[in-house]
């Protein structure tokens, strides 16, 4: 005789005399063969696809609030010309450019510190501090031309052309007084800021990013949960576990509900 007690999590306990029935309590899913229920990736995803459509939705729901939630941000760029006369005439043209390009690479970084933005901010009488302009302010050198692009963000768009027009003015004046006959060195704003274009936030890219990571959250979670899943899968499992044979099985049906013909 056997006596099952069971939820499809815990064991089963076979008790009775003269049946062959193990000695200890047998685990559901440690003896199990695989076969019996094997793993099935694209089954399990099937059937979760609720699971991994709610965590997508919400990790894009909540990248695009994020996005629009937040202050838009504007830059503006300007062009500086870098120059530099050699008064020595046995200096050849190869020479000459190599040597311009470190020169240019030096001020490119010059452009960025402190008493630069200093500058700024006392010509404009600003109340921000200057490592505030400094944290939105970029300077790159164009290739390998004399050109150096500087650009600063910034929520207001016309405070950032303002701005950065500003530092080319601030800093042209700058390198003239460090110049010396020596070097002859010059930063000449050759292209201003005529306005100012949006830098973020993207919202199109957030999306997508959120997207993409909302789908491997979502499938990442749906075969965790299969993974977890112990519950029996099949009536030969019920046979393995129980030892005794499956004398019928009770398929899963809906009532329809009957309409009455009389209303009450």
């Amino acid at each position: 005789m056997y006596s099952p007690q069971f939820n499809g999590r815990e064991h089963i306990t076979q008790i009775g005399q003269g049946t062959p029935a193990p000695s200890e309590t047998v685990g559901v899913m440690a003896d199990v063969p695989q076969t019996l229920h094997p793993k099935n990736p694209i089954r399990a995803l099937w059937q979760r696809l609720w699971i991994v459509v709610l965590v997508t939705v919400l990790v894009v729901g909540l990248a695009a609030g994020f996005s629009l939630m937040q202050t838009p941000l504007y830059g503006a760029s300007i062009k500086i010309l870098v120059g530099q006369k050699t008064n020595s005439a046995t200096d050849n043209l190869a020479t000459e450019v190599q040597g311009l390009q470190g020169i240019t690479e030096t001020v490119s970084t010059a452009i960025t510190t402190r008493p630069v933005s200093e500058g700024v901010t006392q010509q404009l009488d600003l109340s921000m501090a200057p490592e505030q302009i400094q944290g939105n302010l970029t300077a790159e050198m164009i290739g390998t031309s004399q050109f150096i692009e500087v650009t600063y963000n910034d929520t207001d768009p016309q405070r950032a052309e303002l701005v950065v027009n500003t530092l080319g003015e601030v800093f042209s004046q700058q390198v003239a007084e460090v110049s010396s006959d020596a070097n002859n060195l010059s930063a000449t704003v050759w292209e201003e800021a005529v306005s100012s274009y949006r830098v973020g936030p993207n919202l199109m890219r957030n999306i997508l990013l959120a997207l993409v990571l909302g789908l491997m959250l979502g499938v990442g979670l749906a075969l965790l949960l299969d993974y977890l899943d112990d519950d029996w899968k099949s009536p030969e499992e019920v046979e393995f576990i129980s030892g005794a044979p499956t004398l019928g099985i009770i398929p899963k049906f809906k009532m329809k509900a009957s309409k009455s013909k009389r209303g009450y």
